[in-house]
C-alpha cells in the first residue's frame, strides 16, 4: 500500500477545517491522511476525529515553533484563522504571515489559505459611506485575512473564499425572530440583492475537491457557494420548511450596526459590502464551480429542509 499524503488541517474542530477533515476521513479511497491541529487534544471534537483515524497534534498559530512541528513531513495544509476568538484583524494578518512562513520552511506542496476580500480595495478608508473600524479597516474580519494574502507569494497556494454560513441562522442569532406583531421576520440590510451562502460542511468538502485536483489549482482564487439567494427568497424557503410565515424586515446598514451585539459594526459593514458589491461577490463565489469540487453541494432549500428543526424561531 502506498503511503498516504498528509494534509495538516488547522481549525480541525471548527466549521471549515472540521468539514475538510471529515470529508477526507470519510473517503476510504482517499490518497490523503489527516493530521488535525487542535489546541486541546482531549476535547470531544478532537477525540471524535481521532476515532475516525486522524492524527492529532497540538499547535497554536501564534507560536511559530509549534507550527514547524505540526507541518513536519506533511504534503499540504489547510490554513484558517479565528477572528471571532479575538476580534483583531491585525492579529489575523500576523497569523497569516506565521502560517505562510511555516509552509515555506516545511516545503509544503499544496496549501489552501482560507481568506476573504480586502474590502478597502472596494471602499477606500476615506470613503465615509461605510464607517472605518479599528482605525484602519472597513470589514475587519475580511480585511485582515485579505491583507495576509501577500505572505503566500512563493507558497504553492489556492486561495479559498467562503460565503455566508447558513448555520448563522442557527447559532449566530440571524435566524427568523418574532417582530412587533408576533410574525417571524429575517432582519438584514441587504435590500433585494442576492447573497452567496453555503452550508459550513460544504466548505470543507470543496476544499477536499481542491486538494484532489492538486497542483492545477495552485495560484487560483476559488470562491465557494451553494446558492445565491435574496432575503425574500430565503424567507419564502424558510416559510415552507418551518411551516410558519417568515417575512423580511429590511433595515439600513446603519441600523444593523447599531444593534450592539459583539461585532455588529463589522457584520453590518460586511452586509453593506455584500449589498453594494453583489456582482463582484457573487461572481467570485461560483455555484457551478463549487459543485464541480463537491458533487454533494447543497442548495439553500436542501439545507433548510434538512435543518429546519435546528433553526430557533423564538
Amino acid at each position: 500500500m502506498t503511503q498516504k499524503k498528509t494534509i495538516v488541517v488547522f481549525g480541525a474542530t471548527g466549521a471549515q477545517g472540521g468539514g475538510l477533515a471529515r470529508a477526507i476521513l470519510n473517503d476510504p479511497n482517499s490518497e490523503f491522511a489527516v493530521r488535525a491541529v487542535t489546541r486541546d487534544k482531549t476535547s470531544d471534537k478532537a477525540t471524535a476525529l481521532a476515532g475516525m483515524g486522524a492524527e492529532l497534534v497540538e499547535a497554536n498559530i501564534d507560536d511559530p515553533q509549534s507550527l514547524k512541528k505540526a507541518l513536519d513531513g506533511a504534503y499540504g495544509a489547510f490554513f484558517v484563522t479565528f477572528f471571532w476568538d479575538h476580534f483583531s484583524a491585525e492579529k489575523e494578518t500576523t497569523e497569516a504571515k506565521h502560517l505562510a512562513e511555516a509552509a515555506k520552511a516545511a516545503g509544503l506542496k499544496h496549501v489552501i489559505w482560507s481568506t476573504l476580500e480586502d474590502v478597502r480595495k472596494f471602499v477606500p478608508l476615506d470613503d465615509n459611506s461605510m464607517p472605518t473600524l479599528q482605525g484602519k479597516y472597513k470589514v475587519p474580519h475580511f480585511d485582515g485575512k485579505g491583507e495576509g494574502d501577500q505572505y503566500f507569494a512563493g507558497v504553492p497556494t489556492t486561495f479559498l473564499l467562503a460565503s455566508f454560513y447558513w448555520e448563522n441562522l442557527i447559532y449566530f442569532g440571524l435566524g427568523p425572530k418574532p417582530g412587533p406583531d408576533g410574525n417571524l421576520v429575517l432582519t438584514f440590510p441587504l435590500g433585494n440583492k442576492k447573497m452567496a451562502g453555503i452550508a459550513a460542511d460544504d466548505i470543507g468538502k470543496c476544499a477536499y475537491g481542491i486538494f484532489k485536483k492538486g497542483e492545477s489549482m495552485i495560484g487560483e482564487r476559488v470562491g465557494v457557494a451553494g446558492d445565491h439567494c435574496s432575503i425574500p427568497e430565503m424567507a419564502t424557503t424558510l416559510s415552507k420548511v418551518l411551516g410558519k410565515q417568515v417575512g423580511y424586515n429590511e433595515v439600513s446598514p446603519d441600523v444593523f450596526r447599531s444593534f450592539g451585539f459583539p461585532g455588529a459594526d463589522d457584520i453590518g459593514n460586511m452586509f453593506q459590502f455584500y449589498r453594494d458589491f453583489d456582482e463582484a461577490c457573487n461572481n467570485t463565489r461560483d455555484v457551478q464551480r463549487s459543485k464541480d469540487l463537491n458533487p454533494e453541494l447543497q442548495s439553500f432549500e436542501q439545507w433548510a429542509a434538512a435543518n429546519a428543526s435546528r433553526i430557533p424561531t423564538e
